[in-house]
């Protein structure tokens, strides 16, 4: 096993460095990963930028990166799901497994959640990385490790339509079109929703999203007049949204998924955006809107898993750029400018471990 450990280290505000740190000692319940990919993440652009995501505040350096597959290269002693050699995704939290959320099957919202890459924890952008062994997956020798480590937004997507209830013949609005928005519209026209439409302020995510067959995407101006932008999704649909799910957490965005939605049906709030919003609350209210929020996604991999194997779902789309180890900070200032959908980071060269014809 190679001695070198790059790793991509944010120190600060704007302050992201590749260093070599320690290879990790692994427990008896954890396995040593060799990372092969590794996804930007919006929060990853915002830890960079400004120190923080949501309520989250980085105050010591942290390694970056959770949305990530890799290859096994040990295990410890009481690993009985995995071998050395095998091609894993990762699922980055990793709960206590004691308390009432994790006992009750809600281990999403255990308080003592270790979530890669999200303070103090840190993440996984670097050679090696040891990890929970009943957190990480195996992957079908069809599938990429690309499509391992989208997985991760995969999950909230599926995670957002399941809390959502999107099922067959529903119409469904979602607003934002970046890497959730998008895999937010692949699953809920996999769980049978007849009617989607996509917003978005930038016209090149509406293309691309035209390009997976949504059945209408809307350029949204940002002095756009809320009563005027209802009107049109209504016309568009010739009905109201059963389901809206907002993948932005703009003010706006929550705003019209209220406005928008129809009585009795359903929104769901993904994206994360200021903590206090002014929205229509009494005419949600009266409507019987439920509004339902989502934090990541809890027993969703094994289902996301199972729907890339299948076909179900196609995400390899969505990487629009590949990036080596080395390259880490042009990889980030691209996803920063909002220049492609996925950026990928190649911890080892690209296709290494990937099969052969994919």
């Amino acid at each position: 096993m190679s001695k070198d450990n790059l790793t991509a280290v944010l120190h600060k505000t704007k302050d992201l460095r590749l260093e070599q740190t320690p290879i990790p000692e692994i427990a008896d319940d954890e396995a040593l990963i060799q990372m092969d990919c590794v996804g930007i993440c919006g929060s990853d652009v915002h830890y960079w930028q400004s120190g923080a995501c949501g309520s989250f505040d980085m105050k010591e350096p942290m390694i970056m990166g959770h949305e990530a597959s890799g290859v096994v290269a040990k295990i410890g002693a009481k690993v009985k799901n995995l071998e050395v050699g095998d091609r894993v995704a990762i699922e980055p939290g990793v709960p206590c497994r004691y308390c009432e959320f994790c006992k009750t099957g809600r281990y999403h919202l255990c308080p003592d959640m270790k979530f890669c890459a999200t303070p103090p924890i840190h993440g996984n952008l670097a050679r090696y990385y040891k990890h929970a062994a009943d957190f990480c997956y195996k992957l079908p020798p069809h599938v990429t490790m690309e499509e391992g480590a989208l997985l991760e937004p995969l999950s909230v997507g599926i995670h957002a339509c399941r809390r959502g209830g999107v099922s067959a013949g529903h119409s469904v609005l979602i607003l934002g079109a970046g890497p959730i928005g998008l895999v937010t519209m692949l699953v809920a026209r996999a769980m049978g929703a007849c009617k989607i439409i996509i917003t978005d302020i930038h016209q090149p995510r509406l293309d691309f999203a035209k390009q997976f067959g949504v059945d209408h995407a809307i350029l949204v101006k940002r002095d756009a007049n809320e009563a005027d932008m209802a009107v049109k999704i209504h016309e568009l649909l010739g009905n109201y949204p059963d389901v809206s799910i907002d993948a932005s957490g703009a003010q706006a965005t929550v705003r019209l998924a209220l406005l928008v939605t129809k009585s009795g049906g359903v929104v769901v709030l993904v994206g994360m955006g200021s903590p206090e919003l002014t929205v229509p609350l009494a005419g949600t209210v009266s409507r019987e809107v439920d509004i339902r929020g989502i934090f990541r996604y809890v027993n969703i991999y094994p289902i996301a898993l199972s729907m890339i194997s299948s076909g179900q779902i196609n995400v390899k789309p969505l990487v629009s750029h590949h990036f080596s180890l080395e390259e880490t900070l042009e990889a980030y200032e691209i996803a920063r400018q909002g220049l492609g959908i996925k950026v990928m980071i190649h911890v080892q060269p690209r296709d290494t471990n990937n099969p052969k014809k994919f």
